[in-house]
């Protein structure tokens, strides 16, 4: 369950990291009706993953105990099965970072075009800088 729960999430992080680049196109088109749609689909993703890391943990406090990590699941297994659990857990962690460099990156310009449409609505709060 463990190695499936991992291997799955390598997937969703592949498909999430495909949607946040969907979404950043989005942001940059102005497509509201588009960023909306891919901000409901990636909401399930999110919490679909987030069930399986909780599970994985879970799964892992009962072979190992509550402090246990994966590099200890990695010593209780051998041959192939290790190596597609670290060669997977380590591109699931690089996807993680990547994808919170996205969604950051998505983040900012979206904030970045509020600032700058509610300037444009209600103006500058100072027009002239003080003397």
């Amino acid at each position: 369950m463990l190695l499936r729960g991992v291997a799955e999430d390598v997937l969703a992080y592949r498909s999430l990291q495909d949607l946040l680049d969907q979404q950043f196109d989005a942001i940059v088109r102005h497509q509201a009706e588009r960023l909306t749609s891919v901000g409901e689909t990636i909401l399930p993703a999110l919490q679909a993953m987030e069930a399986r890391r909780v599970h994985r943990v879970s799964l892992v406090a009962t072979l190992l105990g509550a402090d246990a990590g994966m590099s200890e699941v990695f010593n209780l297994l051998k041959g192939p099965s290790r190596l597609a659990l670290e060669g997977n857990w380590a591109e699931l962690e690089q996807m993680v970072v990547d994808c919170k460099r996205r969604n950051t990156r998505n983040s900012i310009l979206l904030t970045d075009q509020y600032s700058i449409m509610q300037r444009v609505l209600h103006g500058e709060d100072q027009i002239y800088a003080p003397l």
